[in-house]
């Protein structure tokens, strides 16, 4: 457990902003209360944003020819929030023919490949925009072209040596992009655009001139929120205004039915919706269906303002989510089954790859992420995509760049990958299944270049300690308003020494503790998820732990929760 250093006085100072909370604040790097300003005139403009000008123009044109759109989606939550927001941003603009296709994880692969460029052209679309997704479809995009159709390429995940031939492509991650922000997701992109768009059309007079009301794409944060959050990029400036702006309106109720009713069907009162929520509960139900079944599902439901079919596809969800936790939990107990034997003979690589028969290929990168918790080292999980290729999903560590780690491979052993992509933290790649024990090989030197001489173990950033007056429910729930918090604006973690008073296990694998601290008259309620192995043989003994505020909601009655994420017995 580390302690964030603590800033001095003069760090950051806040007229009515708890000491506390300028604490956590200076301590993500926050300078002055504009970078706290969340309203929606302090984004970045889309004009800043390379090619969004270009892209307007081009999906301008189509739309005064009566053409036909066609949307290309990636098959996980921010593909799926990117083809809504594309689509009903479209729509309520006045394109009056606009498909979308989303490729089948399984059958498909990834992206704008030949195949799906086969199979969108069966639609005879003029334009073809991909989201999240075409940055590295090379040859998909070349087909197109060849058959004159226009594409439009709106990506965020990094590019490769070469770019694709489109019409225009919009990318923060592009060579040579200057856009201030780096981390916007899929969804993110497809905002600018839109936003872009709309001020073109506005220009051109395009609304009044079709007897149109101009659309309020605020209205459709709440996607764009979902999508963020769901890809785990950086919570920046600019993403934490995207982010909160959505929160704002699905907590007003102005969501999308699908969101709402995820949200309530899994005990969530809208009025006190997190960034979190949307990260541990709709975003692993909504991926559940590109993972298991068909990502069309749910990108259906999030164009539905149908509540009947929200409900449905919910209950849909939430059992192919059940579901994929059940497979994830066999995959994840053989995999540290084999590793654990790897520790135990002290042949542990640097960087891991793990694979066996009958791994499921939608699981894998939920496995992938579970295992790099588990040792702190860069993973791969494998599964079969065919009886002679293995599709692979990466996961990184802070200090190694995972698609660069790929990509050195690749220029190294070009004949060991046949194709990658994805960005820092997270990759996908492809590779004959002869290749895999070579491959392996590879990877751990690669890994072990860059990181040797690191302490691999995971490593907590506390706050600090809290005094007894900030442990209140008024300072959960403070803390709760002060985000969003996420990846790159943590959300404040602290520790301090308790005394285990009551402990007992629920849900099997979880710990409920009452605590004490010799400062605080009261006993706190704490709950440790997933570590009943860590709780001591009795009670009465000192722990020191890492712990959030949070507040638990039972029967109508709100208190104090410390969860604990981390916690050791104090000889």
């Amino acid at each position: 457990m580390v302690r964030a250093p603590v800033p001095g006085p003069s760090t950051l100072q806040l007229p009515g902003v708890p000491p506390l909370l300028q604490r956590i604040y200076a301590h993500r790097g926050v300078t002055s209360a504009d970078q706290l300003d969340y309203s929606l005139t302090a984004l970045i403009p889309p004009g800043k944003l390379g090619g969004s000008v270009e892209a307007a123009e081009l999906i301008h044109q189509v739309m005064a020819d009566n053409g036909r759109i066609l949307i290309v989606a990636d098959f996980d939550a921010d593909g799926a929030t990117s083809c809504a927001l594309a689509v009903r941003s479209l729509l309520a603009m006045g394109a009056t023919q606009v498909n979308y296709m989303v490729p089948n994880r399984f059958s498909d692969g990834y992206g704008l490949t030949a195949e799906i460029a086969e199979k969108a052209l069966t639609l005879q679309p003029d334009l073809v925009i991909t989201v999240d997704n075409g940055i590295s479809s090379l040859a998909g995009v070349a087909l197109l072209r060849k058959r004159g159709v226009a594409v439009l390429v709106t990506d965020h995940h990094l590019a490769g040596p070469r770019l694709p031939d489109a019409n225009v492509i919009v990318n923060p991650n592009s060579p040579d992009e200057r856009f201030p922000s780096k981390h916007l997701a899929g969804v993110g992109v497809v905002f600018y655009v839109m936003m872009a768009l709309r001020a073109r059309l506005r220009e051109q007079g395009w609304f009044p001139a079709r007897g149109l009301m101009e659309p309020n794409l605020a209205d459709y944060l709440d996607l764009v929120a979902l999508g963020t959050v769901a890809d785990v990029v950086q919570l920046d400036y600019n993403n934490r205004i995207l982010v909160q702006q959505g929160l704002a309106r699905i907590r007003a109720g102005r969501c999308c039915p699908l969101i709402r009713e995820i949200l309530v069907r899994s005990g969530r009162a809208l009025a006190r919706v997190a960034a979190s929520d949307l990260g541990f509960v709709v975003a692993p139900r909504l991926n559940a269906a590109g993972r298991l079944d068909d990502m069309s599902v749910g990108i259906a439901a999030l164009l539905s303002d149908s509540d009947s079919r929200a409900a449905e596809t919910a209950d849909l969800l939430d059992r192919l989510n059940r579901e994929r936790k059940q497979i994830e939990q066999e995959m994840k107990e053989q995999a540290l089954e084999y590793l654990d034997s790897l520790e135990l003979d002290e042949q542990l690589p640097y960087g891991l790859c793990v694979y066996q028969e009958g791994w499921h290929q939608g699981v894998i990168g939920i496995l992938a992420s579970r295992v790099k918790d588990r040792y702190q080292r860069p993973v791969i999980a494998f599964a079969d995509a065919d009886g002679e290729t293995l599709k692979g999903s990466a996961r990184s560590i802070d200090g190694l760049h995972i698609r660069d780690t790929l990509e050195s491979i690749a220029v190294a052993r070009p004949e060991l990958l046949s194709k990658f992509g994805g960005h820092a933290m997270a990759a996908g790649l492809t590779l004959d299944k002869s290749c895999y024990p070579e491959f392996c090989r590879c990877f751990n030197e690669a890994v072990e270049t860059e990181l040797k001489g690191r302490s691999l173990t995971g490593k907590l950033l506390s706050d600090g300690g809290l005094k007894a007056s900030e442990l209140s429910l008024g300072m959960a729930e403070q803390l709760s308003r002060a985000g969003p918090w996420g990846q790159g604006f943590r959300e404040p973690l602290f520790d301090d020494r308790f005394e285990i008073v009551r402990q007992r296990v629920v849900g099997e694998r979880h710990a409920k503790m009452t605590l004490r601290r010799g400062d605080f008259a009261d006993h706190l309620e704490a709950i440790a998820f997933n570590q009943v192995d860590a709780l001591p043989e009795k009670t009465g003994v000192s722990i020191q732990a890492a712990y959030r505020l949070s507040v638990n909601e039972f029967r109508g009655a709100r208190t104090l929760q410390l969860m604990i994420e981390y916690f050791q017995v104090i000889e």
